[in-house]
């Protein structure tokens, strides 16, 4: 899904992902790598990118659906070395 997306609005997934998440909320930054100019480049496009609500909330229900295995939290990896 989100590479037929990323295709349709002619972007990578990295910058559907990164307009994903600057679509969330006012406050959220995300802070990509930038280890090169063409990767600088890249992260410059999500600014481009229509991202409307309802595909917001396409990409949430979609990511929704996928199961995270492992230790996620502070208080998970804490527990480890209790």
């Amino acid at each position: 899904m989100l590479h037929t997306f990323a295709m349709k609005k002619n972007a990578s997934p990295a910058q559907i992902s990164l307009a994903w998440m600057l679509h969330k909320e006012d406050f959220i930054v995300p802070i990509p790598g930038m280890r090169s100019p063409e990767r600088i480049q890249e992260n410059l496009g999500p600014a481009d990118v229509e991202l409307t609500d309802a595909k917001y909330r396409q990409i949430e229900a979609e990511l929704a659906r996928i199961e995270i295995h492992g230790n996620r939290t502070d208080e998970d990896i804490a527990k480890l070395y209790a």
